[in-house]
């Protein structure tokens, strides 16, 4: 990537509290946590520390909670440090930040369970002429699909790239899968979106929805994706010691929205992703674990 890239988020920061346990406790119990941290986090959040940490600009924008909670001020100053514009986040009154308990047990996999008020998805973002001002590509949450697929189709008339992370289960007459670029899904979402168990299948499927560019990340299994002639391939994860999941997928899809927008393959850009998200699940702390450039380009020269 020859020069510095201007990535937009979209999406909802959270207020991450985050527990090191050695087993989720079941109903009724109660455990001692071995560590606590409290920490920045959603996914366009994290993405943005992952695009920022790996050599990109990003910007955020989305809702949060009224300025006056004691978690705003907390959000800001930590994304302050990383160097990430947040310009363009809007307070909502009366409203709460989002936040989550996350338990971590001792193979690094998370329990999360999170709160997002329901009004926050009636925000009014700022207007596209400011937002897409030297953008060079935007990284969306699936969720923020309500708000911020005009804004989308808008990037993409005007030659932007757009990648959705997408978590969760979508409709399939959803219109951000139409004015997106590149489509990369969790494991479960794909299947629960496409309502097919087998990645492939899933994959396939939504192919014949959008002309999209279709991945679905497996975890220790590495990505699945489709090229252009809609034939299978496979980018293999890279062999780590994991001891925090935290965030891994969210840096994924940063630095892959960064590296394409530089002008890397997608292959490639696939490959830089991986090793970030590896060498983040190597160290606590969420997306503030991920790695700087210079250790993900040390990993692939391995």
């Amino acid at each position: 990537m020859s020069s510095k890239k201007n990535i937009l988020c979209i999406g909802m920061p959270v207020r991450d509290l985050t527990f090191g346990v050695q087993a989720v406790p079941g109903r009724g119990q109660k455990f001692h946590a071995d560590r606590f941290a409290q920490i920045c986090g959603g996914n366009a959040l994290n993405a943005a520390i992952g695009i920022s940490r790996l050599g990109g600009h990003a910007a955020l924008t989305g809702p949060m909670g009224d300025a006056a909670e004691s978690s705003s001020q907390y959000l800001f100053d930590d994304l302050a440090k990383e160097g990430i514009d947040t310009t363009h986040l809007v307070h909502m009154p009366g409203l709460v930040t989002p936040i989550s308990g996350i338990m971590m047990d001792p193979s690094g996999e998370r329990t999360i369970i999170s709160f997002r008020d329901p009004e926050l998805w009636k925000v009014k973002l700022p207007h596209a002429d400011l937002l897409l001002e030297n953008c060079d590509a935007i990284l969306i949450e699936s969720r923020c699909a309500g708000f911020a697929t005009d804004l989308c189709a808008e990037a993409r008339r005007r030659g932007i790239p757009v990648v959705v992370d997408i978590d969760s289960a979508m409709s399939l007459s959803e219109g951000l899968l139409s004015v997106s670029s590149h489509l990369i899904f969790s494991d479960e979402a794909l299947q629960a979106t496409a309502g097919i168990t087998d990645d492939a299948a899933a994959l396939r499927k939504m192919a014949k929805l959008t002309s999209s560019f279709l991945a679905v990340t497996l975890g220790p299994k590495g990505t699945l994706w489709l090229d252009e002639k809609h034939e299978l391939q496979r980018t293999p994860a890279f062999p780590v010691h994991t001891v925090d999941t935290l965030g891994a997928g969210d840096i994924f899809h940063g630095a892959f929205a960064l590296e394409f927008a530089g002008g890397s393959s997608i292959p490639d850009a696939l490959r830089f992703a991986s090793a970030a998200a590896a060498l983040k699940c190597t160290r606590y702390g969420g997306a503030f674990a991920c790695p700087q450039r210079a250790e993900v380009e040390e990993l692939l020269a391995k």
